[in-house]
Protein backbone atom coordinates (compact mmCIF):
# COMPACT_ATOMS: atom_id res chain seq x y z
CA UNK A 1 0.00 0.00 0.00
CA UNK A 2 1.60 3.24 -1.30
CA UNK A 3 2.14 6.05 2.18
CA UNK A 4 0.46 9.24 1.89
CA UNK A 5 2.88 11.71 2.14
CA UNK A 6 2.76 14.61 4.83
CA UNK A 7 -0.52 17.05 4.27
CA UNK A 8 0.78 20.56 5.03
CA UNK A 9 -1.65 22.21 7.50
CA UNK A 10 -3.24 25.29 6.76
CA UNK A 11 -2.42 28.30 8.82
CA UNK A 12 -5.69 29.40 11.00
CA UNK A 13 -5.94 32.77 9.40
CA UNK A 14 -5.67 31.28 6.08
CA UNK A 15 -8.81 28.95 6.76
CA UNK A 16 -10.43 32.08 8.71
CA UNK A 17 -10.10 33.94 5.05
CA UNK A 18 -11.65 30.92 3.56
CA UNK A 19 -14.56 30.18 5.63
CA UNK A 20 -15.08 34.36 4.81
CA UNK A 21 -15.12 33.47 1.39
CA UNK A 22 -11.46 35.26 0.81
CA UNK A 23 -9.49 32.44 -0.81
CA UNK A 24 -7.67 34.98 -3.06
CA UNK A 25 -6.36 36.61 -0.21
CA UNK A 26 -5.76 33.37 1.28
CA UNK A 27 -4.19 32.11 -1.56
CA UNK A 28 -1.96 35.37 -1.31
CA UNK A 29 -1.08 35.04 2.58
CA UNK A 30 0.23 31.40 1.79
CA UNK A 31 2.35 32.67 -1.00
CA UNK A 32 3.24 35.12 1.40
CA UNK A 33 4.48 32.88 3.96
CA UNK A 34 6.69 31.26 1.55
CA UNK A 35 8.69 33.86 0.49
CA UNK A 36 11.89 34.27 2.56
CA UNK A 37 12.24 38.29 2.62
CA UNK A 38 8.93 38.78 3.28
CA UNK A 39 9.59 40.43 6.46
CA UNK A 40 11.23 43.39 4.60
CA UNK A 41 7.57 44.07 3.74
CA UNK A 42 5.66 47.05 4.95
CA UNK A 43 2.45 46.12 6.89
CA UNK A 44 0.63 48.13 4.42
CA UNK A 45 2.28 46.76 1.92
CA UNK A 46 1.49 43.10 2.52
CA UNK A 47 -2.00 44.22 3.33
CA UNK A 48 -1.76 45.53 0.05
CA UNK A 49 -0.64 42.29 -2.25
CA UNK A 50 -3.10 40.62 -0.24
CA UNK A 51 -6.32 43.19 -1.47
CA UNK A 52 -4.87 43.13 -4.78
CA UNK A 53 -5.10 39.01 -5.15
CA UNK A 54 -8.67 39.29 -3.68
CA UNK A 55 -9.97 41.84 -6.06
CA UNK A 56 -8.03 39.84 -9.04
CA UNK A 57 -9.62 36.71 -8.01
CA UNK A 58 -13.06 37.89 -8.07
CA UNK A 59 -12.46 39.79 -11.16
CA UNK A 60 -11.61 36.46 -12.91
CA UNK A 61 -14.74 34.41 -11.47
CA UNK A 62 -17.05 37.01 -12.69
CA UNK A 63 -15.58 36.96 -15.74
CA UNK A 64 -15.45 33.03 -15.85
CA UNK A 65 -19.33 33.51 -14.94
CA UNK A 66 -19.70 35.69 -17.62
CA UNK A 67 -18.10 33.87 -20.12
CA UNK A 68 -19.86 30.30 -19.55
CA UNK A 69 -23.30 32.57 -19.65
CA UNK A 70 -22.17 33.96 -22.85
CA UNK A 71 -22.04 30.39 -24.71
CA UNK A 72 -19.76 32.01 -27.47
CA UNK A 73 -18.78 30.31 -30.21
CA UNK A 74 -15.82 31.02 -31.05
CA UNK A 75 -12.68 31.31 -28.49
CA UNK A 76 -11.74 34.85 -29.88
CA UNK A 77 -10.33 38.08 -28.41
CA UNK A 78 -9.75 41.49 -30.01
CA UNK A 79 -6.23 41.24 -29.42
CA UNK A 80 -5.84 38.43 -31.69
CA UNK A 81 -7.91 39.59 -34.75
CA UNK A 82 -5.68 39.58 -37.94
CA UNK A 83 -5.98 43.20 -39.27
CA UNK A 84 -4.27 42.74 -42.48
CA UNK A 85 -5.90 39.92 -43.61
CA UNK A 86 -7.98 40.94 -46.96
CA UNK A 87 -11.35 41.37 -46.27
CA UNK A 88 -12.20 44.83 -46.16
CA UNK A 89 -12.16 45.30 -42.54
CA UNK A 90 -12.44 48.89 -41.59
CA UNK A 91 -10.13 49.13 -39.19
CA UNK A 92 -11.00 52.54 -38.00
CA UNK A 93 -14.63 51.55 -37.07
CA UNK A 94 -13.20 48.11 -35.47
CA UNK A 95 -10.96 50.10 -33.35
CA UNK A 96 -14.15 52.22 -32.47
CA UNK A 97 -15.99 49.26 -31.40
CA UNK A 98 -13.41 47.48 -29.46
CA UNK A 99 -13.55 50.47 -26.72
CA UNK A 100 -17.53 49.81 -26.23
CA UNK A 101 -18.64 53.10 -25.64
CA UNK A 102 -21.70 51.59 -28.44
CA UNK A 103 -23.06 49.18 -26.00
CA UNK A 104 -22.85 52.07 -23.16
CA UNK A 105 -24.88 54.33 -25.88
CA UNK A 106 -27.52 51.08 -26.98
CA UNK A 107 -26.20 50.86 -30.41
CA UNK A 108 -26.03 47.95 -32.99
CA UNK A 109 -23.51 46.40 -34.94
CA UNK A 110 -24.45 44.70 -38.37
CA UNK A 111 -21.56 42.02 -39.77
CA UNK A 112 -22.51 41.54 -43.31
CA UNK A 113 -19.94 39.37 -46.01
CA UNK A 114 -19.90 36.11 -47.59
CA UNK A 115 -19.20 32.79 -45.55
CA UNK A 116 -15.65 32.27 -44.43
CA UNK A 117 -14.65 35.97 -43.37
CA UNK A 118 -14.81 35.38 -40.06
CA UNK A 119 -17.85 37.34 -39.16
CA UNK A 120 -18.92 34.97 -36.00
CA UNK A 121 -15.14 35.54 -34.69
CA UNK A 122 -15.41 39.49 -34.93
CA UNK A 123 -18.86 38.89 -33.33
CA UNK A 124 -17.60 36.87 -30.55
CA UNK A 125 -14.11 38.97 -29.94
CA UNK A 126 -16.09 41.57 -29.23
CA UNK A 127 -18.50 39.68 -27.22
CA UNK A 128 -15.41 38.67 -25.00
CA UNK A 129 -14.42 41.92 -24.68
CA UNK A 130 -18.05 43.10 -23.69
CA UNK A 131 -17.68 40.16 -20.82
CA UNK A 132 -13.85 41.95 -19.90
CA UNK A 133 -15.94 45.45 -19.53
CA UNK A 134 -18.54 44.04 -17.20
CA UNK A 135 -21.78 43.20 -19.53
CA UNK A 136 -23.94 40.54 -19.82
CA UNK A 137 -23.30 38.77 -22.95
CA UNK A 138 -25.30 36.17 -25.15
CA UNK A 139 -24.23 34.52 -28.07
CA UNK A 140 -27.41 32.76 -30.24
CA UNK A 141 -27.09 31.17 -33.33
CA UNK A 142 -30.40 32.48 -34.90
CA UNK A 143 -31.62 28.73 -36.09
CA UNK A 144 -31.34 27.14 -33.13
CA UNK A 145 -32.44 30.64 -31.33
CA UNK A 146 -35.89 29.96 -32.79
CA UNK A 147 -36.33 26.14 -32.04
CA UNK A 148 -35.12 26.85 -28.47
CA UNK A 149 -38.31 29.40 -28.27
CA UNK A 150 -40.88 26.89 -30.19
CA UNK A 151 -39.93 24.45 -27.65
CA UNK A 152 -40.02 26.68 -24.70
CA UNK A 153 -43.60 27.80 -26.42
CA UNK A 154 -44.65 24.15 -25.90
CA UNK A 155 -43.21 23.27 -22.10
CA UNK A 156 -44.36 27.15 -20.61
CA UNK A 157 -40.69 28.58 -20.90
CA UNK A 158 -41.18 31.12 -23.41
CA UNK A 159 -41.95 34.06 -21.69
CA UNK A 160 -38.98 33.35 -19.81
CA UNK A 161 -36.48 32.49 -22.04
CA UNK A 162 -37.87 35.81 -24.46
CA UNK A 163 -36.52 37.64 -20.84
CA UNK A 164 -33.78 36.01 -20.59
CA UNK A 165 -32.92 36.87 -24.08
CA UNK A 166 -33.80 40.89 -24.27
CA UNK A 167 -32.45 41.76 -20.82
CA UNK A 168 -28.65 40.98 -21.40
CA UNK A 169 -26.42 43.92 -22.26
CA UNK A 170 -25.27 42.49 -25.78
CA UNK A 171 -26.94 39.67 -27.84
CA UNK A 172 -25.33 38.33 -30.67
CA UNK A 173 -27.46 37.14 -33.44
CA UNK A 174 -25.23 34.64 -35.32
CA UNK A 175 -26.27 33.55 -39.09
CA UNK A 176 -29.82 36.13 -39.29
CA UNK A 177 -31.42 35.58 -42.74
CA UNK A 178 -30.37 31.89 -43.91
CA UNK A 179 -34.56 31.43 -43.91
CA UNK A 180 -37.65 32.90 -44.54
CA UNK A 181 -39.16 33.57 -40.76
CA UNK A 182 -42.37 32.14 -40.14
CA UNK A 183 -45.26 34.40 -38.64
CA UNK A 184 -44.04 32.68 -35.21
CA UNK A 185 -40.62 33.17 -35.86
CA UNK A 186 -40.85 36.54 -36.77
CA UNK A 187 -43.51 37.66 -33.70
CA UNK A 188 -41.08 36.08 -31.61
CA UNK A 189 -37.49 38.40 -32.83
CA UNK A 190 -40.30 41.50 -32.71
CA UNK A 191 -40.42 40.65 -28.94
CA UNK A 192 -36.53 40.71 -28.66
CA UNK A 193 -35.80 43.91 -30.81
CA UNK A 194 -38.79 45.82 -29.08
CA UNK A 195 -37.70 45.07 -25.48
CA UNK A 196 -33.87 45.58 -26.14
CA UNK A 197 -34.57 49.22 -28.37
CA UNK A 198 -32.96 51.51 -26.51
CA UNK A 199 -31.90 48.82 -23.39
CA UNK A 200 -29.37 47.09 -25.07
CA UNK A 201 -27.16 46.34 -27.84
CA UNK A 202 -27.07 43.58 -30.60
CA UNK A 203 -25.09 42.47 -33.44
CA UNK A 204 -26.45 40.58 -36.13
CA UNK A 205 -23.98 38.67 -38.37
CA UNK A 206 -25.42 37.70 -42.15
CA UNK A 207 -25.05 36.85 -45.41
CA UNK A 208 -27.53 38.38 -46.66
CA UNK A 209 -26.84 42.20 -47.31
CA UNK A 210 -29.51 44.57 -45.57
CA UNK A 211 -31.36 45.88 -48.11
CA UNK A 212 -33.01 42.20 -48.44
CA UNK A 213 -33.84 41.84 -44.91
CA UNK A 214 -37.52 42.92 -45.45
CA UNK A 215 -37.80 39.91 -47.58
CA UNK A 216 -36.40 37.52 -45.31
CA UNK A 217 -39.47 38.06 -42.68
CA UNK A 218 -42.88 36.93 -43.95
CA UNK A 219 -45.31 39.76 -42.66
CA UNK A 220 -44.36 43.33 -44.07
CA UNK A 221 -45.56 45.08 -41.01
CA UNK A 222 -43.54 43.00 -38.43
CA UNK A 223 -40.32 43.38 -41.04
CA UNK A 224 -41.12 46.98 -41.13
CA UNK A 225 -41.10 47.20 -37.11
CA UNK A 226 -37.96 45.01 -36.97
CA UNK A 227 -35.92 46.32 -38.95
CA UNK A 228 -36.68 50.20 -37.52
CA UNK A 229 -35.74 49.27 -34.38
CA UNK A 230 -32.28 47.10 -35.75
CA UNK A 231 -30.82 48.60 -38.47
CA UNK A 232 -31.51 52.43 -37.79
CA UNK A 233 -28.71 52.84 -35.31
CA UNK A 234 -26.32 50.47 -36.31
CA UNK A 235 -23.00 50.30 -37.34
CA UNK A 236 -22.06 48.37 -40.04
CA UNK A 237 -19.21 46.50 -41.18
CA UNK A 238 -19.50 45.07 -44.59
CA UNK A 239 -16.69 42.21 -45.37
CA UNK A 240 -15.57 41.34 -49.02
CA UNK A 241 -13.16 38.91 -50.68
CA UNK A 242 -12.46 35.11 -50.76
CA UNK A 243 -13.01 32.91 -47.42
CA UNK A 244 -10.14 33.03 -45.43
CA UNK A 245 -11.04 28.88 -44.69
CA UNK A 246 -8.15 27.04 -45.79
CA UNK A 247 -9.43 24.33 -48.27
CA UNK A 248 -7.54 20.96 -47.70
CA UNK A 249 -4.88 20.12 -50.32
CA UNK A 250 -6.43 17.99 -53.30
CA UNK A 251 -4.72 14.58 -53.23
CA UNK A 252 -3.37 13.25 -56.33
CA UNK A 253 -3.67 10.02 -58.16
CA UNK A 254 -0.01 9.67 -57.25
CA UNK A 255 -0.48 9.88 -53.41
CA UNK A 256 -3.21 7.60 -53.61
CA UNK A 257 -1.31 4.73 -54.96
CA UNK A 258 1.82 5.61 -52.29
CA UNK A 259 -0.87 5.43 -49.55
CA UNK A 260 -2.32 2.23 -50.71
Amino acid sequence: MKKKGPRMLTHPTEQRLIDLGLAGMAKALEDQRRLPDVAALSFEERLGLLVDREALSRDNKRLGNRLKFAGLRQSAVIEDIDMKAARGLDKALFAKLATGDWIDQHQNLIVIGPTGLGKSWLACALGHKACRDDHAVLYQRVPRMFDALALARGDGRHGRLLKVIGRVDLLILDDWGLATLTPEQGRDLLEIVDDRHGRGSTIVTSQLAVEHWHDAIANPTIADAILDRLVHNAHRLNLKGESMRKPLPKRSPLDEKTAA
